[in-house]
């Protein structure tokens, strides 16, 4: 792994806020990012070619105007147009990478439709943490939100997040949550008080056991521990409506599986509340 952030550049206008999250990363962490532009939906028709070099000029343009915006911020910058399907092309470049950035045109629940599948496979398949940015404005925003569960890659996000809440000097919010066992004919969700105390109990210790280790790695950061009662994807991105960022994991999978993401993250991803961060 080296220190490039990957940013992938659209015509959209989310892009100026991926690029300018992108940006202040950079500066802060010493990182270099590439700007990468992919063309899609070549197919070989006749004629192609001269459409073809057309959109590549024009995402040349695009990039250079990019390219200017972070290297006035001191950030060394290297731009690439490519063609072809852009999830591979942006999954390809992922490798070796330190961090890859998308933008999305989604602007929250109630203004338009859920993010779309390219996004969400392209999380799914990169291979370095990927960092997906709304078209949301995050303007007086606090503290990093992060999902635990106890599992080997939610160490590894919570790792990401201490050091990202540690950067931004924001409070580290980990979040844990359980689910009641649904149980048929329990339409009513009566379960007993011993139960629910236990599942709260068992959750909370899982929670103490993934933050053991935080503080002495980060005296500073401010850490809040947060146990609920719901639905995982739901819990969590009501929480980081007012966080700067989210942070969860996705379990790696194998080749045949490789565009999905487990059920949570990706259900967060879809409804984006907040830039978030997936975690491998």
């Amino acid at each position: 792994m080296n220190d490039t952030i990957i940013v992938a550049v659209t015509a959209a206008p989310v892009t100026a806020r991926a690029v300018e999250w992108a940006v202040a990363r950079a500066v802060e962490r010493r990182q270099r990012i590439e700007l990468v532009s992919v063309v899609g939906g070549v197919v070989g028709a006749v004629g192609e070619a001269d459409v073809l070099s057309e959109a590549m000029e024009r995402a040349r343009s695009t990039l250079q105007e990019y390219e200017a915006v972070v290297a006035a911020a001191g950030v060394p910058v290297t731009i690439r147009v490519d063609s072809g399907n852009p999830v591979a092309h942006l999954i390809a470049a992922s490798a070796g990478a330190a961090l890859m950035v998308i933008g999305s045109d989604y602007r929250g629940p109630g203004n338009g439709r859920p993010r779309g599948a390219h996004g969400v496979r392209i999380a799914a398949g990169a291979r370095c943490p990927v960092v997906v940015v709304p078209d949301i404005d995050r303007t007086g925003c606090r503290g990093v939100v992060v999902g635990v569960d106890g599992s080997e890659v939610s160490e590894k996000a919570v790792r990401f997040a201490a050091a990202e809440a540690d950067r931004l000097r924001e409070p580290l919010i980990a979040v844990s949550v359980w689910t009641p066992l649904h149980a048929p004919r329990n339409d009513l969700a009566v379960y007993p008080e011993l139960y629910l105390t236990n599942m709260a109990a068992a959750t909370e210790e899982i929670l103490a056991l993934a933050m053991a280790g935080i503080a002495a790695d980060y005296p500073d950061l401010e850490v809040q521990r947060r146990v609920e009662r719901g639905y995982p994807a739901q819990v969590l991105n009501e929480i980081a409506a007012t966080a700067r960022l989210a942070v969860v994991g996705t379990h790696g999978r194998g080749a045949v599986a490789r565009f999905l993401l487990g059920s949570i993250s990706q259900e967060v991803l879809t409804r984006l509340a907040t830039v978030t961060a997936v975690v491998r």
